[in-house]
């Protein structure tokens, strides 16, 4: 159901000043990673942001957002104009969730356990559906962070390719908060270091094509070090709101 709020002409006019900026800056970065600017992708990050910013940013060319919580985005997607968009849920998901985002997204970058990849493959089969997600890797073995080490993930994948109805396409991190994008850099690197050396395994039924690293903060650093997805939310639509 559509919230009644007052529309910010000022918000809306920064939004499109915002995302155009990054996109050419994500364009830019990759250029000079020797890369080519359509091997990046940004992807616009929409938690605790209303509709309307949201689909002025598709209008300008979004075709991914990215979600942090499976009931904000359930009931903002009928007013989101989502033809064409590539939707991510990339928060941390608890199993009892599962039923309700599987099919609504087209991919799950929070996957950080056997457990959560086993009911999200159950429900798929369910639902007649497969779901790509994406392994979530605490690369800075942070405790009040999800994901696992590097050096489980070896092994967790191994499990995961076991199971039905459910790709596993790559990998996700948020490495710790950095004081410099060299320091940054450092995470990034090792990161995608873990993404070459799992891709040359060739586990069956793993794919290593999408590498998930950047945010508003730190996006250009993590394209200089591999990434493919960056995910920024507060650079393009204003700091959050909590409520």
């Amino acid at each position: 159901m559509t919230e009644k709020f007052l529309l910010d002409e000022d918000r809306l006019k920064a939004v499109e000043e915002n995302f155009l900026r990054i996109r050419d800056t994500v364009s830019n970065t990759a250029i000079k990673a020797g890369r080519s600017p359509e091997e990046v992708r940004l992807m616009a990050v929409t938690k605790t942001v209303e509709y309307p910013y949201i689909n002025r940013a598709i209008e300008l060319g979004a075709d991914l957002i990215g979600e942090n919580r499976v009931q904000e985005f359930l009931g903002k997607k009928d007013d989101l104009k989502l033809d064409n968009v590539e939707k991510h849920l990339i928060g941390h998901l608890q199993t009892n969730k599962v039923k309700q985002i599987v099919g609504e997204v087209d991919m799950i970058e929070s996957v950080d356990s056997y457990k959560l990849a086993k009911e999200i493959s159950k429900v798929s089969e369910a639902k007649g559906v497969s779901t790509k997600v994406l392994v979530e890797v605490n690369v800075g073995k942070e405790e009040s962070k999800s994901g696992i080490y590097i050096e489980q993930l070896e092994e967790l994948l191994f499990r995961i390719s076991e199971l039905e109805c459910i790709k596993v396409c790559g990998l996700m991190t948020i490495p710790p908060v950095c004081e410099s994008q060299d320091e940054a850099r450092r995470y990034f690197e090792k990161m995608h270091r873990a993404f070459i050396d799992i891709k040359s395994k060739n586990i069956d039924n793993i794919n290593m094509d999408v590498l998930s690293m950047g945010m508003s903060g730190d996006y250009e650093a993590a394209i200089l070090e591999g990434s493919n997805i960056v995910r920024v939310g507060s650079a393009i639509f204003g700091a959050r709101k909590y409520f």
